[in-house]
């Protein structure tokens, strides 16, 4: 990974002097530009989703959903801008780097597709979808909460490489790919808006004047699409037309509605709850392995907070601290970029602007910065931990390979109007797609990547008893079904549950063979980012 491309980091004060945290940095403005876009694209994303697959009415959606999201944003980017210059502060240093936040990108396609599409089409009424959405988010921000104050044990005993190489699974999955289908719909435009963000933030070579690269990729981007005739100029004259003013009112009438009828959703909300501070968990521990090292319940609580509170003025989306933090770090970002991108994405959602910007913007001019992020995250997991650990890493990342390619497979059955069941595992399988098996590797995705990254970063270590204990976790998540199995319940996934039982058999076994007892040590050198 590269060090700062901005400005050099400076040397943190001598312990007499208290420093002075700047409130803006140049490469703040760098980081406020990336971390900008990426929200916005993620806005306009969720956007698209609440009016053209649950049919909301685009009133609602601009008037209310967007500025409740508005009001989660600048509130969470302010108490996690605070929460940098407090650790600034206590390690009286001013190169620490804020958390980045905003709508959860998994669980926009999860509370739509999963939670609120099943409601309309049952219903055929969006307001109670609406409502059961913001029903499903409260309820991931209260079990997020309750995970504050069970995560940072967690954190404790899982292996770095375990949630690392979770993260990179998730970055690699469904932060990268996505973005780098859409550049190479139009790679005529997303490449060279690629090639800026790639020079900008990987190298020391400036433009000229300090021009932030992420304005610049976003311009230039823009500049050519507009130039080849790839937007539509009558687009924008009517989304200019229905611009509208969203003025943030609490709705708690639609979330006591939504959550008189919760026990459907409970389902999907506990698995989703611990899949928001397990990703928390890593996220933090990325930033740690980037030099910054938060408090896991701070940021914990603040998520969950974010969920309820967005919840409660109408949004169904909940926020939460962004895979990211060591790329706007790498680009130069400080204390306050976070809150800086926070108020405009904020101030956008209460003036309704963003049907213009989907109008003015090509897409493949803005999600190249995600596939930025994608990239170094996946990096990141492989430099901040010793090198034989690189294999546990791998693990971590295999579950939400399987689970993305299964997401997939799901979306092109379900264009041509049939299901996997419909089709047949025979079929599919003969046809070299071994669905069922993907399936059930990445139900539960994240904390499957974390117990096999154990699991495996265990035995790379010879801690073949720790190893077995983690196969025992393993199967007893199978066996309740928070792993491995589409639903919670009793005996939800059986034979896999036994298999992780057998592979702790196997684990404990070693553990009493000769060479189990010489310790692996490894030295400082061995982490290439050390």
């Amino acid at each position: 990974m590269s060090t700062e491309v901005n400005e050099k980091p400076p040397a943190a004060a001598a312990p007499d002097e208290p420093v002075t945290i700047p409130w803006w940095t140049r490469g703040d403005t760098n980081a406020f530009f990336g971390l900008g876009f990426n929200i916005l694209v993620n806005v306009l994303t969720l956007t698209g989703l609440l009016i053209f697959v649950v049919g909301v009415n685009k009133g609602d959606v601009f008037g209310t959903v967007l500025p409740a999201l508005g009001v989660a944003l600048i509130l969470g980017n302010l108490y996690y801008t605070w929460l940098a210059r407090r650790l600034g502060r206590k390690e009286n240093r001013t190169d620490v780097t804020a958390l980045p936040y905003g709508p959860s990108v998994p669980h926009m396609f999860i509370v739509v597709f999963v939670v609120m599409l099943p409601v309309y089409l049952s219903t055929d009424n969006a307001v109670a979808a609406w409502q059961a959405g913001l029903a499903w988010a409260f309820m991931i921000g209260v079990i997020v909460m309750i995970g504050a104050f069970v995560g940072p044990y967690i954190r404790k005993i899982t292996p770095r490489a375990a949630m690392l190489g979770t993260l990179a699974g998730i970055s690699i999955t469904f932060i990268s790919m996505r973005p780098a289908a859409q550049m190479w719909e139009a790679a005529w435009i997303g490449l060279p808006v690629l090639a800026i963000i790639l020079i900008g933030f990987f190298t020391n070579v400036r433009l000229p004047g300090n021009v932030p690269v992420g304005l610049a990729a976003l311009l230039v981007g823009t500049a050519i699409g507009w130039a080849g005739g790839f937007m539509d100029a009558p687009a924008v004259g009517d989304a200019v037309e229905n611009i509208a003013l969203g003025v943030p009112d609490q709705r708690f009438d639609m979330l006591f509605d939504g959550l008189a009828d919760l026990a459907p959703l409970l389902g999907t909300a506990i698995p989703l709850g611990i899949y928001n501070f397990t990703e928390a968990m890593s996220n933090v521990e990325s930033a740690s392995a980037a030099g910054d090292n938060y408090n896991l319940r701070s940021v914990l609580l603040a998520d969950g907070a974010g969920a309820c509170i967005g919840a409660g003025f109408g949004s169904p989306f909940p926020p939460a601290v962004y895979i990211g933090h060591p790329g706007w770090k790498d680009a130069g970002g400080r204390a306050s970029y976070s809150l800086a991108s926070g108020l405009a994405i904020g101030l956008l959602c209460f003036l309704g602007l963003f049907g213009v910007l989907e109008a003015l913007l090509p897409v493949p001019a803005i999600v190249p910065i995600l596939l930025y992020i994608g990239l170094l995250i996946g990096a990141q997991a492989f430099q901040a931990v010793p090198r034989i650990h690189a294999i546990a890493v791998v693990a971590a990342i295999l579950p939400n390979l399987a689970q993305w390619a299964t997401g997939l497979i799901d979306n092109a059955l379900a264009a041509a109007g049939t299901t996997a069941d419909e089709v047949g595992m025979s079929a599919l399988n003969e046809s070299g797609v071994v669905y069922e098996g993907l399936k059930v590797f990445g139900e539960g995705a994240v904390l499957v990547g974390l117990v096999l990254g154990t699991m495996v970063n265990f035995i790379l270590d010879k801690k073949f008893v720790y190893a077995a204990i983690a196969a025992a976790v393993g199967s007893v998540l199978s066996f309740i079904g928070l792993i491995h199995a589409p639903e919670i319940e009793w005996a939800a996934a059986p034979e896999v549950a036994l298999g992780y039982l057998f592979f702790g058999i196997v684990c404990l076994a070693y553990s009493f063979l000769p060479g189990a007892k010489e310790a692996v040590v490894h030295d400082e050198s061995d982490v290439m980012a050390e």
